[in-house]
C-alpha cells in the first residue's frame, strides 16, 4: 500500500501519478484518505489531552485523599473523562481500519520513467530476441498437434473438472515435467535463485499482502469462508516467506524460485481466448521472487527479467520484450515488462512472464523490512516474475518445433530432461 505520510505531505504528486493510470476514482480516493486521516489524527490530539488530564486529575485525587479532603468532584470528572477516552478510541479504531481499507483499494504509483499510455495498445517493445520461425508445410496449432500426438486430452479433463482445465497425457505429460525441471534447474545452479516448495494453500493475509485481495477476490478460489486460498501464483506463499520480519541488509536480495501449480477462476476474462490450453483455471509455473533493498532493486529487476529471458532463448523460441505503460500497469506495479513468446499456431505473441517491481507497495502490506547500515528498519522492495509459465510455454514450443512429417523436435537443452530427440 501507499505510505500514508508520502499521501500526507504531498497530495499533489500521488494524484498526479495516480492519474496516468488513466482512474479518475483512484484520484478521489486520496482526497478520502485525506479527510479520514485528519479525523484520526484529531482523534488522537484529543486522546493525548485527555490522558494527560486524567493523569493530572488522578494526582490531585491522591493529594486530597491524603490529606483527608473530599475528592469526590475530582473522581466525577476522571470517570467522565474515562467515558471520553472510550468512545475517542473506538473512533480511532475505526478510523484506523478505515484508512486501512481505502489504502488497499489505490493502487502503486507508476515508476516515473513508465511510458505513460492508456492501455495495451500503447505498450513499447522495448527488444526481441531471434527471428520468427519459418515453418514449411502446413502450420499446425497447438490443439491440432496436442490431439493428433495424444499430449492431451481436455474432453475428458472437462468430464473430471469442467471447461477451462487440462490433462496432460503420455510424452504431453513427460513434456510439462521436463519443461518444470529445466526450468529449476537452470534459476537454481546458473542464476543462485533458492529453490523453495511452498504449500499451495495461502492465508487470507498473505493474499493481501501480495495484493491479490481485497480488488481481483472474485478472480481466486477460496476456502474456509474464504480465509484460505488455492495459489493463483507461487509468488503469494514465497513473497509472504518473510513477512512480519526483519531482515539482515548483508543477506539481501533474497533470491527465491517455486514451481506450483496456478488456480484462478478468470472471472473478467469473458470473451478472452479460450480455445485450446492459452486460458485455463489450472496451470504449472515456475516463479521467480527477489527480496531487495530500495537502492538495489531496479538492476536486480533488469537481472530477473534476464533471467527469465534466458529460458526461451535455450529453447530457441523467439520472443518479444514489452514495457507496460502506465494505463496497462498491474495493481501494484511500479514498472512492468512482459515477455511475449512468439506462437506460430496462432500467429501471436503470447504472454509467458511479467517481470514486475513492486517498490515498497508489497512489503508494507506485510511488515516485511530490513535493518539497513545505520541501524533503520526500512520497508524492502519486493518484485517477482514467471521464470516462465506453462502451458504458453508448451503450445508455443510444439508448434514451433513441428516437423514436416508430423513429428516434433525437442530442442537440444531441453533433451536431456525430456529423454528423447523427438515426440511421433
Amino acid at each position: 500500500m501507499l505510505d500514508i505520510r508520502l499521501v500526507r505531505e504531498q497530495p499533489d504528486f500521488v494524484k498526479s501519478r495516480l492519474a496516468t493510470r488513466g482512474s479518475d476514482e483512484d484520484v478521489a480516493r486520496i482526497d478520502e484518505v485525506l479527510r479520514v486521516d485528519a479525523e484520526r489524527r484529531k482523534a488522537e490530539t484529543a486522546l493525548q489531552q485527555l490522558n494527560a488530564d486524567r493523569k493530572r486529575l488522578s494526582k490531585e485525587i491522591g493529594g486530597k485523599r491524603s490529606r483527608g479532603e473530599s475528592s469526590e468532584e475530582l473522581e466525577t470528572r476522571v470517570r467522565e473523562i474515562g467515558d471520553q477516552i472510550a468512545l475517542l478510541n473506538e473512533q480511532t479504531t475505526a478510523a484506523d481500519e478505515q484508512q486501512k481499507q481505502l489504502l488497499l483499494g489505490i493502487p502503486n504509483l507508476p515508476h516515473a520513467a513508465a511510458p505513460v499510455g492508456k492501455d495495451a495498445s500503447e505498450n513499447p517493445v522495448v527488444r526481441s530476441w531471434s527471428e520468427k520461425p519459418a515453418l514449411s508445410g502446413p502450420v499446425l496449432d497447438h490443439v491440432a498437434l496436442g490431439t493428433k500426438l495424444k499430449l492431451f486430452d481436455l474432453e475428458r479433463a472437462a468430464k473430471l473438472s469442467g471447461s477451462g482445465f487440462i490433462c496432460f497425457t503420455g510424452a504431453g505429460a513427460k513434456l510439462e515435467r521436463a519443461l518444470i525441471n529445466f526450468m529449476l534447474d537452470l534459476h537454481t545452479g546458473e542464476h543462485g535463485y533458492l529453490e523453495i516448495s511452498p504449500p499451495f494453500l495461502v492465508r487470507r493475509d498473505c493474499m493481501i499482502g501480495t495484493t491479490q485481495l481485497p480488488k481481483f477476490e472474485a478472480d481466486m478460489y477460496g476456502l474456509e469462508e474464504n480465509q484460505l486460498f488455492l495459489a493463483p501464483t507461487a509468488e503469494v506463499p514465497v513473497t509472504n516467506f518473510h513477512r512480519e520480519e526483519i531482515l539482515v541488509a548483508s543477506e539481501l536480495p533474497k533470491k527465491f524460485v517455486a514451481y506450483t501449480p496456478c488456480f484462478r477462476r478468470e472471472a473478467g476474462s469473458a470473451g478472452r481466448e479460450t480455445r485450446g490450453i492459452i486460458r485455463v483455471h489450472q496451470f504449472d509455473k515456475v516463479e521467480l521472487v527477489k527480496v531487495t533493498a530500495p537502492e538495489n532493486s531496479y538492476a536486480e529487476h533488469e537481472s530477473l527479467t534476464a533471467n527469465a529471458e534466458r529460458v526461451l532463448q535455450l529453447l530457441g523460441l523467439h520472443y518479444r520484450v514489452i514495457e507496460l505503460c502506465t494505463g496497462d500497469l498491474g495493481f501494484g506495479s511500479a514498472k512492468t515488462y512482459d515477455i511475449e513468446v512468439w506462437s506460430p499456431g496462432q500467429n501471436a505473441y503470447l504472454e509467458v512472464s511479467s517481470c514486475s517491481n513492486f517498490e515498497d507497495f508489497q512489503a508494507r502490506r506485510m511488515n516485511l523490512r530490513f535493518k539497513d547500515a545505520e541501524g533503520k528498519n526500512r520497508f524492502c522492495h519486493t518484485l517477482n516474475g514467471s521464470g516462465v509459465a506453462l502451458p504458453r510455454l508448451f503450445a508455443a514450443l510444439i508448434e514451433t518445433y513441428q516437423q514436416p512429417d508430423g513429428s516434433i523436435r525437442i530442442p537440444e537443452k531441453l533433451q536431456p530432461y525430456f529423454g528423447a530427440a523427438e515426440i511421433r
